[in-house]
């Protein structure tokens, strides 16, 4: 019949099942795409790399500026790691569309966890290896090294500074940070501000020019000169002896004063960041405490504190990890004399002092092995806090 036209009905479930043969299958590998993005880069990696040992071996290659070095290393660096990733980007697309979605997430992940597999994993595992070799690594001696550590009165008199430096100094960080984080909270604008800045002010000095810094502090002179050294002029104007601080090993002094640095230099970094979880205490939650009529001690312990106490866990584990590695203090003002070692000071020695690399390998994996359990636990405490969000 004219002006009638036949249409053919299709259920929604048999257009579903039939897509089109492109969406079914998926783009095709495109093998130029692959190669050109694979021969990239390579020959990129292979440029940066070439470019930056001519820095090294030859610069007079480049006038022996160490400004254009500088330049030109920060040039190459990054231009290098964009044009790398494009050439990436340029291979994973060659694959077909299916596998390289699945893919790239991974692709660029890997040359960070390359980065991190030479320059961390690979020197540890180095290291552990060379633990059980002589003191050139050139012949294997088993387990020597550490019978020769284990039996120094040095090693376990290091371990037991470093056992002092854990109890005491995180906790003390952790508490005069959330002090100063506490009373400056309740300044003014203008006088927070002022306060938190000369407590962070040490920050940006480092552990050599901090422990001079307190060197001049403990400066000792003979008795009848004049005293240099602040802690001995208050001690002589009030009728006492100048004291030589950092040999005064009784009930280990000289080291509870060399960790009066470390505190004085990790209070600012505790109280930015207890700072900034005080401050994001819900203020209905204190102000509800206040109108039941719980003091300002009660409403800081049973209210602020609990909601804090993450972020006190978080900074006691990075000041005690950077703790058990402490080295610059201790080598600036004493070097170990006087029962002041740690054992980042003691590998030091070990390697190129006495030339003993086994030892020091030794000496290095222990620390390893002290520090292990404390990342653990770090990790574990970061995932459940993230679980309980």
């Amino acid at each position: 019949m004219a002006g009638v036209t036949t249409t053919t009905s299709t259920s929604p479930g048999e257009a579903a099942a039939s897509p089109e043969p492109e969406r079914r299958a998926g783009s095709p590998a495109r093998p130029v795409r692959l190669l050109v993005g694979a021969v990239g880069m390579v020959v990129t990696a292979w440029l940066v790399c070439n470019i930056f040992l001519a820095f090294a071996y030859y610069p007079q290659w480049f006038a022996g500026s160490g400004i254009l070095i500088g330049l030109l290393g920060l040039i190459v660096g990054i231009g290098g790691s964009v044009v790398f990733f494009y050439f990436l980007n340029l291979c994973i697309e060659g694959f077909p569309s299916r596998f390289s979605e699945g893919l790239i997430p991974y692709a660029f992940l890997l040359p960070g966890f390359s980065l991190i597999a030479v320059l961390l994993l690979y020197p540890t595992v180095q290291t552990i290896v060379y633990s059980f070799a002589n003191k050139d690594s050139s012949a294997w001696v088993g387990l020597d090294n550490y019978r020769a550590i284990f039996g120094d009165g040095g090693f376990w008199s290091a371990l037991l500074n470093n056992l002092l430096w854990i109890l005491i100094v995180p906790i003390l960080t952790v508490a005069f940070g959330l002090a100063v984080a506490v009373l400056a909270d309740k300044l003014s604008s203008t006088g927070e501000r002022i306060a938190k800045s000369f407590i962070f002010l040490p920050m940006s000095i480092s552990f050599v020019g901090a422990a001079t810094i307190w060197g001049l502090i403990y400066a000792y002179n003979t008795p009848g000169s004049p005293q240099t050294g602040l802690l001995n002029a208050i001690v002589v104007s009030l009728g006492g002896e100048p004291q030589a601080w950092y040999q005064i090993d009784t009930a280990r002094l000289n080291s509870l004063l060399l960790m009066v640095i470390l505190i004085w230099l990790q209070t600012g970094f505790a109280m930015v960041l207890l700072s900034s979880a005080i401050k994001g205490v819900p203020e209905d939650t204190i102000e509800a405490g206040r109108m039941d009529g719980a003091s300002e001690g009660r409403i800081f312990w049973q209210i602020v504190f609990p909601q804090v106490r993450p972020t006190m866990l978080a900074v006691f584990i990075t000041v005690l990890i950077l703790v058990l590695k402490v080295f610059d203090v201790i080598y600036v003002t004493t070097n170990g004399r006087d029962s002041t070692d740690v054992i980042a000071n003691l590998f030091f020695r070990k390697l190129f002092v006495e030339q003993q690399a086994g030892q020091a390998s030794a000496v290095v994996v222990v620390l390893l092995i002290l520090v292990l359990p404390i990342l653990v636990y770090q990790v574990r405490s970061f995932r459940q806090q993230e679980a309980n969000r």
